[in-house]
């Protein structure tokens, strides 16, 4: 069998396993996965998180899927298919997701005539290419984002969009990783991003052991820090893009960019074109995952708020296309009119 590394998972023979981002930065502790069921209860509990990781993270709960089976050949191909809503169940905003599991299914679709040992390798070598392809993107829009990085600039960024949130490198976080690696000095603030807290956890944990400036400061800061002139330029990620435009982000995100409008910043999204949903019109037709109300009402196990409150706790808001200045992708910046720019972009990969 063959074998895959990387900082957010790691395929080892017939098991995957994740860092879990829910024990950072306190504790680096690794969660091992053998049923797709186990990648499932994974990726909807966050031990691994972020449009592109749970991409390839479904991609190997398929092949693990297909390891499971011990029917008859012919009732292989509704076990799959049952493998495949499983998953897709988990995260139900994050394209990658879906992405990832049709491409699977049509290699499936494709090779199931071979016998078991074969099929699994072939699925296997699909996962490892997801994974791969996507470290290559990364790295792409890291390049092509660097472009609108100035040297000395303040750069904003929510959530976290870097290499724990896809297989490698980043995608919000690959712009300034890349900006860095061509000599620019840069200087990042990035929000504490509740209730989850990606940003207080997670992004400044991973610029800090990349040896890159970040400040780490509170949600309600952000308009703060822009009237005090320390930003620059604001880089986000995205779970889902519509085909105008629209773009779904950690919950917030549409703050940002009207407080980046107001101040006269820049506001760009970063993300792969297999975050783009073409069939999805706009904003508007974006499901939104509502979680667990438990999530505001605690942080960790300390409870923060009265017994029985009501809750609202959607995971993600959407930012309308006229706020962002361009979608940074693995082909170029696209600018508005956003139906046309991204649209050429995927006539340019055929």
């Amino acid at each position: 069998m063959a074998r895959f590394k990387s900082i957010t998972l790691e395929w080892s023979d017939d098991r995957v396993i994740f860092i879990d981002q829910r024990r950072l930065p306190v504790e680096e502790v690794y969660v091992e996965c053998r049923t797709h069921e186990e990648v499932y209860s994974a990726i909807k509990d966050m031990v691994v998180r972020g449009a592109p990781a749970i991409g390839a993270s479904a991609a190997f709960g398929y092949v693990l899927g297909a390891m499971e089976f011990d029917k008859k050949p012919e009732e292989l191909a509704e076990h799959m298919e049952a493998v495949k809503n499983r998953l897709a169940e988990s995260r139900p905003t994050a394209v990658n997701l879906f992405w990832a599991l049709e491409r699977m299914e049509r290699l499936f679709a494709g090779l199931s005539s071979l016998n078991p040992e074969e099929l699994i390798k072939a699925l296997e070598r699909e996962a490892i290419v997801i994974s791969r392809e996507d470290i290559l993107t990364n790295r792409s829009i890291g390049k092509n984002g660097s472009a609108v990085v100035r040297d000395g600039d303040g750069i904003l960024t929510h959530c976290n969009a870097g290499a724990l949130a896809t297989v490698d490198y980043g995608t919000a976080l690959g712009v300034i990783r890349s900006a860095v690696e061509m000599g620019k000095r840069v200087r990042v603030y990035a929000d504490e991003t509740r209730p989850y807290l990606q940003g207080a956890r997670l992004t400044s944990w991973e610029l800090m052991k990349s040896c890159i400036d970040v400040t780490l400061i509170c949600d309600n800061m952000a308009g703060w820090v822009m009237k005090k002139g320390y930003v620059n330029l604001v880089v986000v990620g995205a779970d889902r893009i519509a085909a105008n435009g629209d773009s779904a982000n950690k919950i917030g995100t549409y703050s940002l960019a009207i407080l980046a409008q107001n101040h006269g910043i820049p506001f760009y999204i970063a993300a792969p074109l297999s975050t783009v949903d073409l069939s999805c019109s706009d904003g508007e037709k974006i499901p939104i995952e509502e979680r667990s109300h438990r999530e505001i009402t605690h942080i960790g196990e300390s409870q923060i708020a009265p017994d029985g409150v009501k809750c609202y706790n959607p995971a993600f808001d959407v930012t309308p296309w006229n706020l962002i200045t361009g979608i940074i992708t693995e082909k170029g910046i696209a600018r508005p009119p956003y139906d046309v720019s991204l649209a050429k972009m995927f006539e340019s990969t055929h």
